[in-house]
């Protein structure tokens, strides 16, 4: 009885969606409670549907779920609470992926650092990517591989038993007090991870954080699929994308884009990329540079996804080190780097650099002709060896129509692999999807890149590379009326607020291509100590973004985002970019980020009164 109420209510509510359930990528921070994320977002959808309610205005004013799409987003959570209410499970125990082998891959991680076995148990074939070989000798992870028929005769294991299952098997999730946790593929769209014990609440933690830096949730579209197929109780049905198509386009673009010829690799993030990256190089270290320590440099207010994948990969690998590096303010990007390189050759490490170009969220470009000189600079380790040259790992998110790796460029003759969140610029917003490439010198390493991208099923969906194909033909048109919309609107804050200290590039980096459309705001402040003064300075923050988006609540909004197709997004890095760094190191300032199409006279007018009453 209560499996059909459940069914009946998930019908009526896929007739009925928000449209932002299924388009919007990037959380409002307005109704966003974070440590209740999930929790907040299930409890009211509880109560809608014991009263059967599937109201759209009643869905779409549900407190944000997770901070939508890559950790989790609505119909991710009602897809994990359907499976959840189906099988006597709490939703907590259920967490979706759009990957088929990074749900097991969570498991690995969490008993590799618990040192706990663990075997994988399927009955048909292993999931997509899935490589025994590569998993243990690279991620260190140790797990045994079992092929059964018979799912009723899996044995007792002291350790984690996986179940790896298809999507032709029922919704009804077999068990056994033998298996620990069931990994359901589903063709194309992902798979669904149910943690069959309650005292397993901790795994719940650890796989969650996986998807939130390592992956990301099924998208919104798959969820449906999925949905529809569950409501129904029919096979799923597939959109076609026309992905062959789809897939040329882009990596066409891309190339023209940055003027180079080597392939580019679509992933389902920008963190889903940094991490093949990452792996990808850990793998050639092992192979070129075998038993030589890995050290991957982070500057240490950078994004807090980037700063924190970082140094879980690290904590993984006993071979692995993060090394800080301080970049913005009153630190030089270069002059930090060439102390931290140092003292790496003389370990004779593998020095891979990770950096954003311009930072995040000061706006500051290097002396580029300076980075070229530090990072082509021969030098020694301590044996008296020519120490291993860099490996430059470059975001370039903020300006990603710059050519960094064209033959032309002053990174020319260093290894340099760019990345670019796609959620940014690339899809305007529309899709999640990131992607990187690499110059010629570093096009020896896209191979390895890709088989780790691979092994973890973190590459693009179907959808997303048609998203993609759509908008990056435009991409260059709206970076360029995106940041003569930013460059007014900083000239008019300067004239405005002259005590306020804005970071933004100069208009001679300009003039080279740096044009990004976001600005951080460090607004004035008052009071009799450094506390009472950054107090006040904080508070001042949130009452310009209030206003902002209480007067112009169709274009201003409380948002993580950057190259929309409209509007302005407002943020405060230390409590959202910046959320894992360690709080020395976070920004508590305003930024910023201007779109081509939007009300600036109406900005100016909503900002001159802030000004007016400081």
């Amino acid at each position: 009885m209560q499996n059909k109420k459940v069914l009946n209510y998930l019908s009526k509510l896929l007739d009925g969606l928000p449209p932002d359930w299924l388009n919007l990528t990037t959380h409002r921070l307005d109704i966003y409670t974070e440590p209740l994320a999930k929790t907040q977002f299930l409890e009211q959808f509880e109560q809608l549907f014991e009263a059967n309610n599937t109201n759209t205005s009643a869905l779409q004013i549900l407190p944000t779920a997770y901070d939508y799409i890559r950790l989790g987003h609505p119909l991710s959570c009602v897809l994990e609470w359907t499976i959840a209410k189906l099988n006597g499970n709490h939703s907590e125990q259920v967490i979706s992926f759009s990957s088929q082998t990074m749900p097991i891959l969570a498991v690995l991680r969490s008993n590799l650092l618990n040192r706990k076995k663990t075997r994988i148990i399927y009955t048909g074939a292993i999931p997509k990517g899935l490589n025994p070989k590569t998993i243990k000798r690279v991620y260190g992870y140790n797990f045994d591989l079992i092929q059964i028929e018979d799912i009723n005769l899996i044995s007792e294991f002291e350790g984690s038993t996986i179940l790896v299952v298809d999507q032709n098997q029922s919704n009804q999730l077999i068990t056994s007090k033998n298996i620990d946790f069931t990994v359901k593929i589903y063709k194309k769209t992902g798979s669904v991870i149910v943690i069959h014990s309650d005292d397993k609440t901790d795994y719940a933690k650890e796989i969650q954080h996986v998807r939130r830096r390592e992956s990301i949730a099924m998208t919104p579209a798959n969820c449906v699929t999925v949905l529809q197929s569950i409501a129904s109780q029919s096979d799923l049905y597939y959109l076609d994308y026309n992905l062959e198509d789809s897939k040329n386009r882009v990596l066409n673009t891309i190339s023209t884009i940055n003027n180079v010829n080597s392939k580019a690799i679509i992933g389902s993030s920008g963190l889903s990329i940094q991490y093949a990256i990452m792996m990808g190089l850990v793998d050639h270290a092992l192979e070129q540079h075998n038993g030589k320590p890995i050290k991957f440099i982070v500057p240490t207010n950078c994004y807090g996804g980037t700063n924190d994948q970082a140094r879980r990969v690290a904590a993984t690998l006993d071979n692995v080190d993060i090394v800080d590096l301080q970049v913005d303010g009153d630190n030089d990007m270069v002059a930090s780097l060439e102390v931290v390189l140092i003292t790496i050759a003389k370990e004779d490490a593998v020095p891979y650099i990770i950096a954003e170009i311009p930072t995040n969220p000061r706006v500051e470009v290097p002396d580029m002709q300076a980075l070229k000189a530090v990072l082509t600079k021969e030098r020694s380790s301590s044996n008296g060896n020519i120490a291993i040259a860099p490996i430059l790992i470059l975001d370039q998110t903020f300006c990603p129509n710059l050519q960094f790796l064209s033959d032309a460029s002053l990174l020319a003759s260093i290894q340099t692999i760019a990345y670019i969140s796609g959620s940014k610029f690339p899809s305007g917003g529309k899709c999640t999807a990131g992607y990187c490439l690499a110059n010629d010198s570093a096009k020896h390493l896209i191979s390895k890149i890709e088989t780790h991208l691979s092994l973890c099923d973190n590459e693009a969906t179907d959808l997303q590379y048609q998203i993609l194909a759509n908008q990056m033909p435009s991409m260059l048109q709206r970076i360029s009326d995106a940041y003569k919309n930013t460059r007014d609107f900083v000239s008019f804050i300067e004239e405005t607020l002259p005590c306020a200290k804005i970071n933004f590039v100069s208009e001679d980096l300009a003039q080279q291509g740096f044009t990004p459309s976001v600005f951080s705001l460090d607004l004035p402040t008052k009071g009799n100590t450094p506390e009472e003064k950054e107090k006040y300075k904080r508070t001042l923050n949130h009452k310009l973004i209030n206003l902002m988006i209480t007067e112009i609540p169709d274009e201003s909004k409380y948002c993580v985002s950057y190259g929309q197709l409209k509007g302005c997004y407002w943020t405060i890095p230390a409590t959202s970019t910046q959320g894992t760094t360690k709080e020395g190191d976070k920004d508590y300032i305003a930024r910023i980020a201007v779109s081509p199409n939007l009300d600036l006279n109406k900005h100016k007018s909503v900002f001159q009164d802030f000004a007016d009453n400081i």
